[in-house]
């Protein structure tokens, strides 16, 4: 306890918005306070840690290690206070807040229709303002504050993005099944020959897929790329294409009746399916039960199955 008389929880506040923010002006401007008392409190913070906490990278500042190491003890400490002051403040079915949630049509597909009813039905209050963009511009939109909530793949984020695993998803490919052979496989050879379709948001974004043959020395032909998860298996019909997406992306009925199913004929590993948050956001007890909310939505939505494990 003697550690804690040396140090206010004003200080530990202005730590935190310097570590998420990375810059004294932008932090002054969230915690309401000038630059320069922000400027001192670094100063009074820089000798509590015997350590810069903030160090110029050209026009940018970057976190040093030991800044580093602090971002999640001090967000769970600040969690911890939070949770102790609002103990059942917060109350879903009188809430009013705006969501602002990135995601692609294979994630609305997969979460909100659930999503949409639980709200309803437990928050009708709170709004949901659904966008589609890019992995890098989620995660650039998450750090300039201009979404709170993003799903999607995110093997690399910044240290000051959260993220946690909605679900295990793998690859499936699928095909019309007159184009395929009796038994519905094709080998790697007869794979590789035919064209194919790419879901992605631009023709240039990298892709597990492709970045799997790579680094087996092989290449696909793409012939068509779309950023429609829901259209992408209409075009297969009729035509020799092969998509290769994830499994959720199907629809039962839609393969039963056309197109058929099959696993690639190369080993591609399982990935998880997440939602991310800048750190800013991690102690808002709105924000909090809305990923709580999500987190169950996306493990008992129909096409989701039996719940899966949890890992952040």
């Amino acid at each position: 306890m003697d550690d804690l008389r040396r140090i206010d929880l004003n200080l530990l506040l202005t730590l935190h918005a310097l570590l998420a923010e990375q810059h004294v002006t932008r932090a002054a401007r969230r915690l309401h306070k000038s630059q320069p008392a922000v400027s001192h409190a670094l100063a009074q913070l820089r000798e509590i840690f015997k350590d810069p906490l903030l160090t110029r990278r050209g026009a940018a500042m970057a976190l040093t290690p030991r800044a580093q190491d602090l971002q999640r003890p001090l967000e769970a400490a600040l969690n911890q206070l939070t949770s102790l002051l609002r103990e059942g403040a917060f109350d879903p079915h009188q809430a009013v807040r705006h969501f602002r949630v990135a995601m692609s049509d294979y994630a609305a597909h997969l979460v909100l229709p659930t999503l949409v009813k639980r709200l309803r039905d437990q928050a009708p209050g709170i709004d949901i303002a659904v966008c589609q963009a890019s992995r890098e511009a989620m995660l650039a939109q998450l750090g300039d504050g201009e979404i709170d909530m993003a799903l999607g793949v995110f093997p690399d984020t910044p240290s000051n993005i959260w993220v946690e695993t909605l679900f295990q998803e793998h690859f499936i490919s699928v095909a019309d099944k007159r184009s395929l052979p009796l038994r519905g496989k094709l080998s790697l050879a007869q794979w590789l020959a035919r064209p194919h379709v790419l879901v992605a948001t631009r023709p240039d974004a990298d892709n597990e897929i492709d970045s799997a043959l790579a680094a087996q020395g092989l290449h696909r032909h793409i012939a068509l790329v779309l950023p429609h998860w829901s259209a992408s298996t209409k075009v297969l019909t009729d035509t020799d294409l092969i998509l290769t997406v994830a499994s959720r992306t199907l629809d039962p009925v839609l393969h039963g009746q056309e197109l058929m199913q099959f696993t690639p004929p190369f080993k591609l590993p399982r990935f998880p399916f997440q939602q991310a948050w800048h750190i800013r956001r991690d102690s808002d007890p709105a924000h909090h039960w809305f990923r709580s909310t999500v987190m169950d939505c996306s493990r008992t939505s129909p096409q989701s199955g039996e719940k899966q494990a949890v890992s952040r």
